[in-house]
């Protein structure tokens, strides 16, 4: 019901989104006297806010063209080599010569899976292409996904991955970013006890929740003070009709989109006022700026609620990696 009553809002607010839009693009016209009068560009900022904060943002694209390898600049096609039903796997393909692409080495960057669309990580991934082959996991939007392809938790996701580095036959680094941390570790921890000769040749973690009893945020005490059962039943939602994965339990990204600006909501109420009065000075670089964070920012993506449940359960309540209790699929986790 949450989610229909979501979308019900959205369809009203349609509309009137729509009109704002146009009224914007009126009183910007420079062919409009009143696009040149404090009264007009105030209106022009007003509209555009409207606009912006009742939009649903969609997937943002990966733009990344081109890229500098020894002072040269080369471009990048985004190529998808391995496509699954919860996840594709992106190569960023340099325009270099094979002997470079064969001495730079192999860079798998597992994303994160936290209601952000991978794209987040565009930054990194332009920071990296200089020097690496680059490939990055692109995990779809849940409420995209049929019913028919099935579950999808976290040793689904720890599958995902342990297939993604096996395509390589282990001529390749691994970098878990954030969430995917506890699954990368997972996933290498179980190939290393399988004799898996497809093992990376070295695993980076950066900033993940390997013990999230470590510097508790709020976010992790909220976690511990309740138990699944209280988040299946106030967060856990049906994807309403027409999405391609009408009736699968998902934990919306608008849920979790409410979770990150209301952890700093003083600071995206000065954003948008920034944006406001940027607007009617004409300061088209700071407004620019806005766009382009909160364009990234307030795109998000739902997650199937298996996995989410799963994953407060393990990472966040449990603490079972740093406890040596983890399992995957009934088999211990060994770190040893």
């Amino acid at each position: 019901m949450l989610y229909h009553l979501y979308e019900l809002n959205q369809a009203a607010l349609s509309p009137a989104r729509a009109a704002a839009d146009a009224y914007r693009l009126l009183f910007r016209n420079p062919l409009n006297p009143a696009a040149y009068t404090t009264l007009g560009r105030s209106a022009a900022a007003a509209l555009e806010l409207f606009e912006r904060t009742t939009r649903r943002y969609r997937k943002p694209a990966w733009d990344i063209q081109e890229t500098e390898v020894s002072g040269r600049k080369v471009a990048v096609h985004e190529r998808t080599l391995l496509t699954k039903p919860f996840c594709n796997l992106v190569y960023f393909e340099r325009e270099v010569s094979a002997r470079r692409r064969r001495n730079d080495p192999k860079l798998l960057v597992v994303a994160p899976m936290a209601g952000h669309f991978s794209t987040l990580l565009r930054g990194t991934v332009r920071d990296l292409l200089p020097h690496h082959e680059v490939y990055v996991t692109e995990w779809q939007d849940a409420r995209f996904v049929p019913r028919a392809d099935g579950p999808f938790d976290l040793d689904d996701y720890i599958d995902y991955i342990v297939e993604f580095i096996r395509v390589f036959g282990g001529n390749v680094h691994v970098m878990g970013v954030c969430q995917p941390t506890v699954p990368v570790f997972a996933a290498v921890a179980l190939m290393e006890a399988m004799g898996d000769p497809a093992v990376p040749r070295s695993m980076i973690l950066m900033a993940g929740p390997i013990d999230s009893r470590q510097s508790p945020t709020a976010v992790n005490e909220f976690a511990e003070a309740r138990t699944l059962a209280w988040f299946r039943r106030n967060v856990i939602t049906q994807v309403p009709w027409p999405y391609p994965g009408v009736m699968r339990n998902v934990y919306p990204g608008f849920l979790q989109l409410s979770g990150f600006m209301g952890m700093n909501f003083d600071r995206h109420v000065t954003a948008h006022r920034d944006l406001f009065h940027n607007l009617i000075r004409g300061d088209g670089d700071s407004a620019d700026k806005h766009r382009e964070f909160y364009d990234e920012y307030l795109a998000v993506m739902d997650l199937t609620a298996e996995y989410y449940l799963q994953t407060v359960d393990t990472v966040f309540v449990k603490h079972a990696l740093p406890k040596g209790e983890m399992t995957h699929r009934g088999k211990p986790v060994s770190y040893t």
